[in-house]
């Protein structure tokens, strides 16, 4: 399991978010900088969102997140980018620019096709995010039981301030076969709280799914990083963990964490 150590990018700062509220703000200054501390920590692979252009769709932290994409590749370390690449323009323009995978949530729900197409012409580049929080509630017994599980799970989109009306299970069965090299699913409820992986949930994902999975929201500890590295549905694990606010704080040393990743095989 890989750890993706997270920088999310608003009005170019790095900053945190709680549950994805834009209110919420927490700031932890030059995302540049706070690139370069993950890199001479050992980082592997970087996690960046432009957090405006995942609201608006308009990329304007492109230029902080292709220089940072520029620093890691000099370094040797991998980056993936996520937030309002909506266009087969802005995938490449960042593809060609360094970026090794692209994350794509709003427009893959949107324009499926668009995941096959990338996938194609860059194998192993095109990342899907779905990111999901908890349906209202069901009217009845039946309408209740039909929506459990990853079927009481909403797909978020624009930034999530917009809900797709797409379940949790039916969009990772829209991918299934898209060429995909992955699924990042965030709970949405967990992102920057500190409360912990959704660890049922995240095997209920592993046991829906033949694609990679990158699971993301709520990771606090080491014994968090442990237990996800351990986690094993029908001999599938997690491909990677997007980890931010916990090394943001202070809470996680990432070095620590990339050796229990080591130490679990």
């Amino acid at each position: 399991m890989e750890i993706l150590a997270a920088i999310d990018i608003r009005c170019g700062r790095s900053v945190r978010l709680a549950q994805g509220d834009f209110s919420r703000e927490t700031t932890y200054g030059d995302p540049l900088r706070v690139a370069e501390t993950l890199i001479e920590a050992g980082a592997r692979w970087l996690h960046l969102v432009d957090l405006d252009a995942a609201e608006t769709g308009e990329p304007v932290n492109r230029a902080a997140v292709l220089s940072i994409a520029s620093l890691a590749c000099e370094a040797g370390v991998a980056v993936e980018v996520g937030g309002g690449i909506r266009s087969t323009a802005r995938a490449l323009e960042l593809l060609d620019g360094g970026v090794s995978r692209v994350v794509i949530g709003t427009a893959a729900l949107e324009k499926p096709g668009l995941i096959g197409l990338l996938a194609r012409e860059h194998p192993g580049a095109v990342a899907v995010a779905l990111d999901h929080r908890q349906r209202l509630a069901a009217d009845g017994p039946e309408d209740r039981k039909a929506a459990s599980g990853l079927a009481a799970r909403e797909v978020a989109v624009r930034g999530w301030v917009g809900s797709s009306g797409i379940p949790l299970s039916s969009a990772l069965d829209l991918f299934r076969d898209s060429g995909a090299a992955a699924v990042v699913v965030t709970d949405i409820s967990r992102d920057g709280m500190l409360t912990g992986p959704d660890l049922d949930g995240l095997a209920d994902v592993l046991e829906a799914t033949d694609m990679e999975v990158v699971a993301s929201g709520g990771v606090r500890s080491i014994g968090d990083i442990a237990a996800l590295a351990a986690m094993d549905v029908g001999g599938r694990s997690l491909g990677g963990v997007i980890v931010g606010k916990a090394i943001s704080e202070g809470m996680i040393e990432l070095g620590r964490a990339l050796d229990v990743c080591a130490s679990s095989g």
